[in-house]
């Protein structure tokens, strides 16, 4: 047995052992228990688009009322930027993103989507879409153009990023259109993977976002498998293992939920997130 000194114990040494302590009763210390912070949950207004074109007031309160507390948006209905911000802090949430086309963040356009997302409050500018390319090429210089922009809006603390769909997957000259494309871009280019359109196109979303860790930084949390009206839980993708991945090496800063096809929408993306709440991510 080590014997005790009796010298006097500095704050430092107090609290070093207080928290070697903790570890060894299974009490996380209080960074650890920072690390774990949740991972907030928003949503793709693509989910509810034909309620949003009826009634966009509306549905972001009824959305805010589900417990969602972010948005992204897939159009603005006619909305100015001021009109946008009015309506989120109306409902107490938060712009998590928008799908911005792929011209709107070449050339002059960049400056007006910059001005644009900074008055609703939106740091992430995802293009939503980009044709299928049948080049390398093409792919490389596509790659080229964001690495740009990435730097051009990392000043006004924004993230340029590219959404999944299922040809982004089909291999261009032996490798993934994906790959060439992520493969080629700097870190500060958002990988915004679809775990239902990543399965579509044929790939496997835990082994794709392994292969870039750090890029996922929002990502869409979507049903595969298990019929149109399957929500998050009741389909074929390996849930445990993307959430572990995006609360540890993902730098995941959103999950947006998006639900495409259900009869009734709204109840749709709700019964996503009670799953989502289920499962311990709300």
């Amino acid at each position: 047995m080590n014997r005790v000194s009796t010298s006097t114990v500095t704050r430092r040494e107090f609290l070093g052992a207080l928290g070697a302590a903790g570890v060894a009763l299974g009490v996380a210390p209080l960074a650890h228990a920072a690390a774990r912070k949740k991972i907030p949950v928003g949503l793709q207004l693509y989910s509810v688009r034909e309620q949003c074109k009826a009634d966009l007031p509306g549905t972001l309160a009824a959305v805010a009322k589900i417990g969602y507390p972010g948005v992204e948006f897939a159009g603005y209905h006619g909305r100015s930027a001021k009109e946008l911000r009015k309506l989120l802090d109306d409902n107490g949430l938060v712009c998590c993103g928008t799908h911005t086309p792929y011209d709107s963040i070449q050339g002059d356009k960049l400056k007006e989507t910059i001005e644009f997302n900074r008055t609703i409050g939106n740091k992430f500018l995802i293009v939503p879409w980009m044709a299928e390319a049948k080049s390398k090429q093409e792919w490389l210089d596509r790659a080229q153009l964001y690495n740009e922009v990435a730097v051009k809006v990392k000043p006004e603390g924004m993230w340029v990023g590219y959404h999944a769909h299922q040809h982004d997957f089909k291999k261009v000259e032996g490798v993934s259109a994906w790959d060439l494309f992520f493969g080629n871009t700097k870190p500060a280019v958002v990988m915004q993977l679809d775990t239902s359109n990543c399965l579509t196109g044929g790939a496997d979303p835990v082994a794709v976002l392994k292969r870039y860790p750090g890029r996922a930084r929002t990502i869409h949390l979507k049903a595969h498998g298990g019929g149109p009206e399957a929500a998050i839980g009741e389909d074929q993708v390996q849930w445990k293992e993307v959430f572990a991945f995006c609360e540890s090496k993902g730098r995941t800063q959103w999950y947006i939920v998006e639900h495409e096809s259900g009869k009734d929408p709204l109840q749709a993306v709700k019964r996503c997130f009670e799953a989502l709440r289920g499962m311990g991510k709300v």
